[in-house]
């Protein structure tokens, strides 16, 4: 090679070192905020089998006991994303928070169980109404009934059985704010009468004691029911909009994994729910239970979360109905459903 062409190819490098550092570019980091269900593996599925990786993003994450609990370290700048309930998001937006929800990984989940000492009420043909009634009578006591905080999902949906379609008297039961695990706590010890729970929740206590009874699956307790979702900042977004399609695009992905073979996705849900203290083949029960539906499709849950939004500020846990736009970006979905079609 004369001193010419050493020159020219010496150029040529230096010409392409600034593209091949473009495609070599560092993960982005990405702090994800989620409560420990089973309506957030989608996520899980999508991390342990390097799909968030492949994505450009380095996940951390972080468990919060609610979504309502969650809004607070999201608007501060704690998190990037929140995978949780959508009920609180709405409000979040309302005071300034710039939040966007992206995806949904789960619908109908929450369920209402009776422990042994209620659910003996619950006798085939008694309608609930009748069943809290002969409760307080045998007892003298109201049925207390474990859930959430005010404005979140499993509140508004047990407050909506109760009064709406069970009918429930309001002399006859008592509603326990309380967190995930002390709510499955609760009702394992009987402390409470009954409670919502979620997955793996449902399964777990349901293995540990036969007793509990599920009475009302996610459609009988709110139809249409939304539930978990991925919504991330806007500034997360507006920076990193590929890596947001890409997780997208890998959520779709894990649900379509969850659906043809539990048995590969339990391993990557149990180690973030389960920590490695609950029974593998708990995990993959919880998966294909009927409390457990997987949907990625946000569009599917805009409608009923203005009917859930609507009944909030009925039950006054919100002032007034606060507009959804900007709320929902559902190209993502769009563009990732093309994609893997």
């Amino acid at each position: 090679m004369d001193r010419r062409q050493f020159l020219l190819a010496g150029s040529s490098l230096l010409a392409a070192a600034p593209f091949a550092g473009a495609r070599a570019q560092a993960p982005v980091a990405a702090r994800i905020g989620y409560i420990p269900v089973i309506g957030t593996a989608p996520i899980f599925v999508a991390h342990g089998e390097g799909w968030l990786k492949e994505a450009g993003l380095n996940p951390s994450f972080t468990v919060f006991e609610s979504g309502p609990n969650m809004i607070q370290a999201f608007a501060s700048g704690t998190i990037d994303f929140y995978v949780a309930g959508i009920a609180p998001l709405a409000v979040a937006r309302s005071r300034g928070v710039d939040v966007r929800v992206v995806a949904a990984t789960a619908i109908a989940e929450n369920v209402f169980v009776a422990a042994p000492a209620l659910a003996k009420f619950f006798t085939p043909g008694t309608a609930p109404v009748a069943a809290f009634k002969a409760h307080k009578a045998a007892t003298g006591k109201v049925a207390r009934l474990a859930t959430q905080p005010a404005g979140s999902v499993p509140n508004t949906v047990l407050q909506y059985w109760l009064w709406e379609v069970a009918k429930a008297d309001k002399g006859d039961v008592e509603i326990v704010p309380m967190g995930i695990d002390a709510t499955q706590q609760a009702v394992l010890a009987g402390a409470v009468e009954g409670g919502i729970v979620r997955e793996p929740a449902l399964t777990i206590v349901q293995t540990r004691n036969p007793g509990i009874k599920l009475i009302a699956g996610g459609q009988e307790l709110f139809p249409g029911q939304p539930g978990t979702v991925v919504a991330g900042s806007g500034a997360f977004i507006t920076k990193n909009p590929e890596a947001v399609q890409k997780l997208v695009n890998s959520l779709v992905r894990a649900a379509e994994l969850i659906a043809k073979n539990p048995d590969r996705a339990a391993p990557h849900v149990g180690a973030a729910l389960g920590k490695g203290i609950v029974d593998p083949d708990l995990i993959r029960k919880a998966l294909v239970s009927p409390a457990s539906t997987f949907e990625i499709d946000p569009r599917k849950i805009i409608e009923p979360s203005r009917v859930m939004q609507a009944y909030q500020v009925k039950l006054g846990s919100l002032e007034k109905e606060l507009p959804f736009d900007g709320l929902f970006e559902t190209q993502y979905y769009e563009k990732a459903v093309k994609a893997a079609g």
